[in-house]
């Protein structure tokens, strides 16, 4: 059993040295936007001096400080580790930060690929200091194959799949289980990545889990929402044109074997990150995630979920009108517009094949 901690019940100061950003330190902007309330500081002297919320647009009130001593002065109890780097990798530099909160009997919450509660030097400090190193990547023992059981539950299942990394599937899934709870029925957001882990207290980060045993993780989470609620929410991972991350997304799509999806994209973006690969047209690239459902369970794309950030309002505005054209599906941007139109459809077709 993987030993958690309980976010919401810290005083969380954020490491996110030489990047902190919207797109940099993913990690950090979702503690600060799900868990302002817990948030006293974020640690990076690039920005010092400044609020949260001139870099990153939200979290007004968050300094932005220096060091470790200095966030201190806020009275933490918890460091989370802020970025998630390709290779998922702790930079060297922060060992000796790490070594300072242990000191300082913080409690340590990771999300990377390199578990700390397995670096003997790290554990042994914690061990010694009476505090806990809470990596929320490392998936639990004897996880099955998949044997598509996901197909068998009462539970309407949505899965958020997109055109990239970092495009909004977390968020957009988050922003919509909240909606649709608002509307009065029981929806459940099912975590598959770390950050989602961290806000919402459970789920299984799919990245860390051997590949054989994916799909057979993505359908224990559904198994386990389907429980005690009527519609689940499913984060998706990576998408089926990124080459570094395509398997992850392949895994959750036969894993969790979707009623219906959502698809989330970047305007803006005409490559997949960090490569020089064209992104297909948004109704090529639906047409692509309802080829590989098919054979196995059909679902379609029923409303895309757009992040615009980095537009204006009025060009968001124009890209929403544009996506909906184009697919002749419902869009919206659930930061800016709201998810009233993606509840909408999820509570049509909820209705129409569960008959509820």
């Amino acid at each position: 059993m993987v030993k958690q901690l309980q976010p919401r019940s810290h005083r969380i100061a954020i490491l996110a040295e030489g990047s902190f950003g919207i797109l940099e330190s993913k990690t950090a902007t979702v503690l600060v936007r799900y868990l302002p309330e817990n948030v006293v500081a974020v640690i990076d002297s690039e920005n010092a001096g400044r609020d949260t919320s001139e870099i990153i647009e939200i979290g007004e009130g968050i300094p932005v400080v220096r060091d470790l001593a200095e966030a201190m002065q806020f009275e933490p109890t918890m460091l989370a580790i802020g970025i998630a780097p390709p290779g998922g990798e702790l930079p060297h530099a922060w060992r000796a930060i790490l070594h300072e909160a242990i000191h300082n009997r913080l409690h340590i919450m990771s999300g990377l690929h390199q578990f700390l509660s397995e670096d003997a030097e790290l554990e042994k400090l914690a061990e010694a200091h009476e505090v806990l190193l809470w990596d929320a990547r490392k998936p639990p023992d004897n996880l099955p194959v998949a044997t598509c059981k996901a197909d068998n539950v009462d539970a309407t299942v949505i899965l958020t799949v997109g055109s990239d990394c970092r495009v909004g599937k977390m968020l957009s899934g988050i922003e919509v289980t909240r909606a649709v709870r608002e509307r009065g029925l029981d929806a459940e957001f099912c975590p598959t990545g770390q950050n989602g882990i961290m806000v919402w207290g459970w789920g299984i980060a799919i990245d860390a889990v051997v590949s054989d045993f994916t799909a057979g993780a993505a359908e224990q989470i559904v198994l386990e929402g389907a429980e005690n609620h009527s519609i689940l929410i499913v984060e998706g991972q990576g998408s089926l044109v990124h080459p570094g991350y395509s398997g992850v997304t392949l895994s959750l799509l036969h894993g969790s074997l979707p009623d219906a999806m959502i698809f989330c994209h970047q305007p803006s973006r005409d490559t997949v990150a960090r490569y020089t690969v064209p992104l297909p047209s948004v109704p090529e690239m639906i047409a692509q995630y309802e080829a590989m459902a098919a054979p196995i369970k059909p679902a379609k794309v029923i409303g895309l979920a757009l992040n615009c950030f980095d537009l204006s309002e009025t060009a968001a505005r124009e890209a929403v009108i544009a996506a909906e054209a184009e697919t002749g599906l419902p869009a919206t941007d659930v930061v800016r517009f709201g998810a009233d139109k993606l509840v909408d459809a999820i509570r049509t077709f909820h209705r129409e094949t569960k008959k509820c």
